[in-house]
């Protein structure tokens, strides 16, 4: 089939190359300069399978409100809302019901487990090469923390996710650059997740779609889908030409919080909210002060991740506001947590060193799980709204979506992750 792909994030680029090597004749459209250039970017990295879980969870939302009042709060609504916000807001709350979060959990983590084992597939089987490290910490604070992860812990366990409660010296085995005048109770180890360069892998990936004859079209700005002839594209490359058509046999839209827009004329409806996170990149000031994986302080829920030479710090999750504004609270909470753990881990910006810092937006849907395969409409499919877990989930949605297209089962129960959902 002659395939189109919308969007060229980690998701665009690990479907176009599970078509391709399917065979197919793959053409993927980026409105960007280049590939994973939005939440993409410079999210967190981790790849937790056991830790994926629905932002819509029983008290979440009191935690919510909770959190307005705080100047350290890991979860924020900020001004203004919009009405498609509010109305998703509604809905996430509705979510928040013990008997969804339990059916959305066990959704989430199917697949992200089986994404797992397909990213570990690919690294091996195309030698690639790229930042990450083994290992991941979850940093607790007081008894009060520790008390707080149990539940998930339980979850852990029910999936044989093998892990390790520790104390703070079995902690500093584990990462001894952590600071020595930060008290600290101990930790939940998990040897098993890590953290990866998300674009460095989707760049990678990219190339090695080309190379089965993929084709990367950027620049190019996809309008909304017509009703009357849904594969048939309008595309308009680099914002000043006239837009032209093309006919594919298949359109896959991957692209993320813009895929509302596109289906809606199909009648699809599909309530995706950007719910953006932050993060700081900074260059390693000396390897023995940094952290040799990955490790999450669970009070403010901040990931600090070695990505090679580089230290990455990420957290929050922030709807409403303006988009391009970052919010200067956030940005502070990750300094913050950074200097609370490895203060000497990154040359920082009153060093004189280039410090990163990122504002990216999340497409969430408001019970947590994406949306994978036929949308019902002829020749138009989704793989869709994975939230902050698009770099865990990615490599199994592409390869369900790969399956789907070429009427084949899935490796994994897609139960709950089809479009019917969304009617639900």
């Amino acid at each position: 089939m002659r395939i189109a792909i919308v969007g060229a994030g980690i998701i665009g680029v690990t479907t176009a190359y599970e078509l391709a090597a399917d065979g197919h004749e793959v053409t993927v459209f980026e409105r960007h300069g280049a590939a994973a250039l939005e939440t993409s970017f410079a999210n967190a990295g981790v790849v937790a399978p056991g830790y994926v879980t629905p932002w819509a969870a029983p008290g979440m939302a009191s935690k919510v409100a909770r959190y307005l009042f705080s100047r350290h709060a890991p979860v924020r609504v900020c001004w203004p809302l919009a009405a498609h916000e509010v109305r998703w807001m509604l809905r996430w709350r509705s979510a928040c019901e013990l008997e969804t979060y339990l059916a959305n959990r066990a959704r989430l983590q199917r697949l992200a487990f089986y994404s797992r084992s397909r990213l570990h597939y690919l690294t091996e089987e195309l030698q690639l090469e790229y930042d990450r490290s083994q290992g991941y910490t979850v940093l607790l604070r007081s008894e009060k923390d520790r008390r707080m992860v149990q539940p998930g812990l339980q979850v852990l366990r029910d999936a044989g996710v093998r892990f390790q409660e520790i104390d703070a010296e079995q902690t500093r085995k584990i990462e001894p650059a952590i600071n020595a005048d930060t008290e600290f109770l101990g930790a939940v180890h998990l040897p098993d997740d890590e953290v990866g360069n998300c674009r460095q892998f989707a760049l990678l990936l990219k190339n090695e779609a080309q190379g089965l004859g993929a084709r990367f079209e950027f620049n190019c700005a996809v309008a909304p889908l017509d009703p009357s002839q849904p594969t048939l594209l309008r595309v308009t490359r680099d914002n000043n030409a006239a837009p032209e058509t093309v006919r594919f046999d298949a359109v896959v839209v991957c692209s993320g919080v813009a895929s509302a827009a596109l289906l809606r004329p199909v009648g699809l409806k599909v309530p995706l909210a950007a719910v953006h996170g932050y993060s700081i990149s900074a260059p390693i000031r000396e390897p023995l002060n940094a952290p040799r994986s990955g490790v999450m302080d669970e009070r403010y829920k901040v990931a600090i991740s070695r990505l090679g030479n580089r230290v990455r710090v990420s957290g929050s999750a922030e709807i409403g506001g303006q988009p391009s504004v970052k919010r200067p609270g956030a940005i502070q909470t990750l300094y913050k947590v950074l200097h609370d753990w490895f203060p000497g881990a990154a040359q920082l910006a009153n060093t004189g060193a280039a410090v990163q810092e990122w504002k990216g937006a999340r497409p969430m849907l408001p019970d947590g799980p994406p949306v994978l395969g036929a949308t019902g409409i002829p020749g138009v499919w989704i793989n869709i709204g994975h939230g902050s877990s698009g770099w865990a989930l990615s490599c199994g949605s592409a390869r369900v979506v790969a399956d789907l297209m070429s009427a084949r089962a899935p490796d994994v129960d897609l139960e709950g992750l089809g479009v019917e959902r969304l009617a639900g």
